[in-house]
C-alpha cells in the first residue's frame, strides 16, 4: 500500500543563523532563541530536547561515547531519560554547510518513515548549537564491515540482505514520497546495520526534494568521489538516477570487496567502476564471475543471486542516466521477482552511451575515472569548493572513525579542509 502523502506545504524548519555550532561558547550568538515547538518547526510530532538533556544522555559528550566524526560534526551515543538509546549529531561551529545540513535533515527525514531508513527522534537548538537526535543503529556501517581491518569476511546472504534493504529504502524515497527525495550521498558509510544486518539508509544532510514534474535539479555538486554519477559531476544536473548510479557503485563493493577509489591500485584500476566495467561485460556474457567476485568469498555464493546482483550493478552504473533502472526495479530484480532484460536495451555494461546536452558519444570503459579525475583536480584547485562546501565526510556515524575511513576518504576530508592530507589507513 502506498503510504499517505505528507502535507504539501509544511511550515519551514527553524531558521538558522550562519554562525555558530559545536563548541562555540562565544561564536557570535549572544542569546538563545526560543526553541520552536515540534508542531511549528516540523509539522510532525518530533521531540525537542534541551542541550542539558543531551549532555546528560551522552555523559557530557564523552570520548567513550563518540561514535564518529566528520567535516560537519560529531556523533555520540546516548541514552535518554526513558532509557531509549539514540545517536546524537552535534554540528561544528562556523560551518555553513552544517547549518544547511541541519535544516535539510530536519525538513526531510521528519517526513519519512520506513523500515530501511534511519528515523529522526528529535533535535535541539540552543544558542548557536544545533543537534540532531536519531534512533541508534547498533552494528556500525556497511563500509566498516566490508572494508574495516580485521573484520571477518561478510557472507554472501548478508551482502544480498543489505543490498535489498538499501534498495527498498531508496525506492521509497524516490517513488513513494511526494515530492520525491534524492539522497545525494549514497555510499557504504551511510548504510547503517542492526545486529541482524538489516540495512538503514542514513545521513540526509545533502538530500533534495524533487517535484514529479522536474526533469532535473540544477545544484552545487556534492557527494563523495567514487560514487558520483558522471552527468551530475560534470553538469550539476541532479536526478534520482544520480542516486541509482551511486547505489550501483555500492553493489560493486558488495560483489567485489573493493573500495570505490583505491589509491593503492594503478591509475587505470583506481576507480572501481572502471575496473569493473569490462569484467561486468564478460560476466554478463558468459556467466563466469570469478574475475569479479570478492576473492574472500571464494565460491560461497548462490549463482543465481550473484547473476542478479551483477546484472543490477551493470545497469545502475550505465553512463546514460535515462537507461538506468528505477530503484523499485532493482529491488524486485534482487528479490528474483523480475529480470532487468526489459531495461537493458541490448547494451553491454562496458559499452553504454553517455548522453549530454551536446548529443551523445561512445563512453569507453576507462572514461569514468578519467573524467572524475579531471573533476577532482578542478575541485582541489578551486578555493571556492575547497573550503568545506563540496564533499561530505566519509563516516560520520561509524563506530570508530579511524577504522571506517577508506580510500575514498582521502578525497573527502582533504577537500573539506582545503588541502590534501593523508587519511588514516587503520581501516585497511
Amino acid at each position: 500500500m502506498r503510504p499517505p502523502r505528507p502535507p504539501s506545504h509544511l511550515p519551514p524548519p527553524p531558521t538558522i543563523s550562519s554562525s555558530g555550532g559545536l563548541g562555540s561558547n562565544n561564536s557570535g550568538c549572544e542569546e538563545d532563541p526560543p526553541a520552536p515547538s515540534p508542531g511549528v518547526a516540523l509539522g510532525f510530532s518530533k521531540s525537542t530536547f534541551t542541550y542539558e538533556e543531551l549532555a546528560t544522555a551522552t555523559d557530557d559528550f564523552s570520548d567513550a561515547n563518540l561514535l564518529g566524526q566528520g567535516g560537519f560534526g560529531y556523533v555520540h551515543r546516548g541514552a535518554l531519560a526513558d532509557g531509549k538509546e539514540v545517536a546524537i549529531k552535534q554540528l561544528k561551529a562556523g560551518s555553513g554547510q552544517g547549518e544547511r545540513e541541519f535544516q535539510a535533515e530536519v525538513e526531510i527525514i521528519s517526513r519519512v518513515h520506513h523500515k530501511h531508513l534511519v528515523s529522526l527522534v528529535g533535535y535541539c537548538i540552543a544558542g548557536c548549537k544545533r543537534l540532531l537526535v536519531y534512533e541508534f543503529v547498533p552494528n556500525n556501517t556497511l563500509g566498516f564491515h566490508l572494508h574495516g581491518k580485521g573484520q571477518p569476511t561478510m557472507e554472501w546472504p548478508t551482502r544480498l540482505r543489505i543490498a535489498l534493504g538499501s534498495a527498498k529504502g531508496l525506492a521509497y524515497l524516490h517513488e513513494d514520497c511526494h515530492p520525491k527525495i534524492i539522497h545525494r550521498d549514497i555510499k557504504a558509510a551511510n548504510i547503517l546495520l542492526d545486529y541482524k544486518y538489516e540495512a538503514k539508509v542514513a545521513d540526509f544532510g545533502l538530500a533534495k526534494f524533487a517535484s514529479d514534474t522536474d526533469t532535473h535539479i540544477s545544484t552545487r555538486v556534492m557527494g563523495t568521489f567514487g560514487y558520483l554519477a558522471p552527468e551530475y559531476a560534470s553538469s550539476g544536473k541532479l536526478t534520482d538516477k544520480s542516486d541509482v548510479f551511486s547505489f550501483g557503485v555500492m553493489l560493486l563493493e558488495l560483489i567485489t570487496g573493493r573500495r570505490p577509489i583505491d589509491s593503492s591500485q594503478t591509475l587505470t584500476d583506481e576507480s572501481l567502476v572502471d575496473w569493473a566495467r569490462p569484467r561486468l561485460a564478460r560476466a554478463v556474457d558468459d556467466g563466469n564471475y570469478d574475475a569479479l567476485v570478492d576473492p574472500r568469498l571464494g565460491k560461497k555464493y548462490d549463482l543465481n543471486e550473484m547473476a542478479r546482483m551483477v546484472a543490477c550493478a551493470a545497469a545502475c552504473v550505465r553512463h546514460s542516466a535515462r537507461r538506468r533502472p528505477r530503484m523499485s526495479q532493482i529491488a524486485r530484480a534482487l528479490e528474483g521477482d523480475t529480470r532487468l532484460e526489459d531495461s537493458n536495451e541490448g547494451i553491454r555494461p562496458g559499452h553504454s552511451m553517455y548522453h549530454t546536452s551536446y548529443g551523445s558519444s561512445d563512453y569507453d570503459s576507462g572514461q569514468y575515472g578519467e573524467d572524475i579525475g579531471e573533476f577532482r583536480k578542478m575541485v582541489m584547485g578551486d578555493e571556492e569548493y575547497a573550503t568545506g562546501e563540496f564533499i561530505v565526510p566519509t563516516a560520520e556515524y561509524a563506530q570508530n572513525p579511524s577504522t571506517s575511513s577508506s580510500g575514498e576518504g582521502r578525497h573527502t576530508q582533504g577537500i573539506e579542509m582545503g588541502k590534501k592530507r593523508d587519511a588514516s589507513e587503520k581501516g585497511g
